[in-house]
């Protein structure tokens, strides 16, 4: 198919319905209910406007479309989610990331349903995917990021063998201002090298939920846990002990390959906005757009949302496969990151002054995007783990 920055999929007629159907949803439904209510990117997130895009995005079969039909969903293969997630960013809605359940919702948990028994998946993970529940996944600390063996955060087992007793410290958990509960990692109390998952209501005494901070893209999405004597049932324990990291980090894995088609989303709205900009600002008694500087700009951008592009979806299809991606995925987040924070660069450059301004939508998405270049795994963590699995 021939590379456009908006894409039609005629070569996939399936895809191409559920394009043009999310499309109509965001253009027609979502983003004038955000204009009405005043929401951007950093509007505080409350609950009954999550469930009114969770209720709606379910009702057109968008919420947990990933997911296997027996969990609600409509089985969608990573090389489609990688499809839908572009278009959800690329059509500037603050609220994308609630429409397919990114966000507290079932992306957060169909990675780790295989772990779950049937007495956790019919109190916690099912309810999240019908939209009745929330959840956060809690693993970093503050002196364990990158290196999350540094963590502190322990999980005792009571004496009786009926609970494990929590204490520590998370930060930057991602919905957890609203979640119902946490997946949280803990190293087991007495070990060096023994990390385990538990799930977490987190109105169980001993559990706090405080404000977290405000990240540079002024979304407010994120919080702390603190866990000060807080006893959690034994049945709560995800996996077994000891596969606390194996499910944090796996999920962790794939999420850096989905994370990029939001990226490239995000970078594809800042050249339609440059764009648009270009051809109704004049300058010298004729639109930027006339001037060769700004041609070779959008041309550069273009090309680097091409080459991401290309590269995610062609790891994608790998996944599909079956195949291994640990490399892949992070030499996507690596390049895809770096891509498309220069692509925002241009596009602050080309707005010039407007493009400075606190509040401008280019603006915004440049620092969104610069923070991709840290989160989800920093560029040195993904270089040195490219280079580490080859040579």
């Amino acid at each position: 198919m021939p590379y456009t920055l908006e894409p039609s999929y005629d070569d996939n007629p399936r895809l191409q319905e559920l394009v043009g159907r999310l499309r109509t949803y965001l253009t027609d439904e979502l983003i004038p209910y955000e204009r009405e209510h005043g929401i951007t990117p950093e509007s505080p997130l409350d609950r009954p406007t999550l469930e009114h895009v969770w209720k709606r995005s379910a009702e057109l079969g968008f919420y947990g479309i990933s997911l296997p039909p027996e969990l609600g969903g409509q089985g969608l293969n990573f090389t489609e989610l990688c499809v839908l997630k572009e278009e959800l960013t690329a059509s500037g809605a603050a609220l994308s990331h609630s429409v397919l359940g990114d966000l507290g919702g079932p992306l957060r948990v169909g990675a780790i349903v295989k772990y779950a028994t049937q007495e956790q998946l019919d109190r916690y993970l099912l309810p999240v995917v019908r939209g009745e529940r929330a959840c956060c996944f809690s693993i970093t600390e503050q002196d364990a990021g990158s290196d999350v063996r540094r963590m502190t955060t322990t999980a005792t087992p009571t004496p009786d063998g009926a609970a494990y007793v929590l204490d520590g410290h998370k930060v930057f958990s991602s919905a957890a201002p609203f979640a119902d509960f946490a997946i949280v990692v803990a190293r087991m109390a007495g070990t060096e090298e023994a990390y385990s998952a538990f799930l977490v209501d987190l109105d169980t005494p001993g559990c706090r939920v405080l404000d977290g901070e405000v990240p540079m893209s002024g979304q407010q999405m994120e919080g702390d846990l603190v866990f000060e004597d807080c006893r959690v049932p034994a049945a709560n324990l995800l996996g077994e002990i000891g596969q606390g990291l194996r499910i944090g980090i796996g999920r962790i894995t794939l999420n850096r390959l989905l994370h990029c088609p939001s990226l490239i989303g995000a970078a594809r709205r800042a050249w339609d906005l440059s764009v648009a900009y270009a051809k109704q600002r004049e300058a010298f008694g004729q639109p930027l757009l006339a001037l060769q500087a700004i041609q070779h700009k959008l041309a550069d951008m273009a090309t680097e949302l091409y080459a991401a592009r290309s590269m995610v979806l062609a790891t994608a299809a790998r996944a599909d496969r079956g195949e291994n991606i640990s490399v892949e995925a992070n030499m996507c987040k690596l390049f895809t990151s770096e891509a498309c924070f220069r692509v925002a660069d241009q596009a602050v450059q080309i707005h010039g002054k407007a493009g400075l301004t606190r509040g401008h939508e280019v603006e915004q998405i440049f620092r969104s995007l610069r923070m991709f270049r840290i989160v989800t795994g920093t560029t040195e963590i993904h270089k040195n783990a490219i280079v580490k699995a080859l040579v």
